[in-house]
């Protein structure tokens, strides 16, 4: 497989990703406070980045696909706390003399919210910061043709 053809393979999973992970979320109706906006609107940056770097591949658009893939990272990891958060609450409403490891293992097992979908984001972010490593030239500001 040629540099090229990695580049856009890679390109192509992150969009569908991009694209199949807002819809759910849209879908779900994750909108009710501003926290749950982080992933709506970030996974709307990176699809338009991805979309401006695709066509106009030089390092402003470099910058914003890496910027934006770091946001994916920390909202990834913010998620995965906000979720835990929710779950503890809740398993204490339901049963306020959970503490400890007991309240840790029954937030952690609850199904809702899910306490590692947030990690999706993590992988995104991944996905798009290598996507952006392994066209270099698009980084220093280089045009990069798809003869490589």
């Amino acid at each position: 497989m040629t540099d090229t053809t990695a580049r856009r393979l890679l390109w192509v999973i992150l969009v569908l990703g991009l694209i199949g992970t807002e819809t759910e979320l849209i879908l779900l109706n994750h909108v009710e406070d501003v926290r749950q906006w982080i992933p709506v609107i970030l996974l709307g940056a990176g699809f338009f980045a991805l979309l401006w770097h695709r066509l106009m591949p030089n390092s402003a658009s470099a910058q914003a696909v890496r910027s934006i893939m770091f946001g994916f990272l920390a909202g990834g990891l913010a998620g995965i706390y906000f979720h835990y958060q929710g779950s503890a609450e809740f398993k204490l409403e339901s049963n306020p003399s959970l503490g400890g490891w007991d309240l840790f293992w029954a937030a952690v097992r609850a199904k809702a919210p899910p306490l590692l979908a947030p990690g999706e984001m993590l992988q995104l972010g991944l996905l798009g910061l290598l996507y952006i490593h392994i066209n270099p030239g698009s980084i220093l500001g280089e045009q990069t043709g798809e003869s490589k």
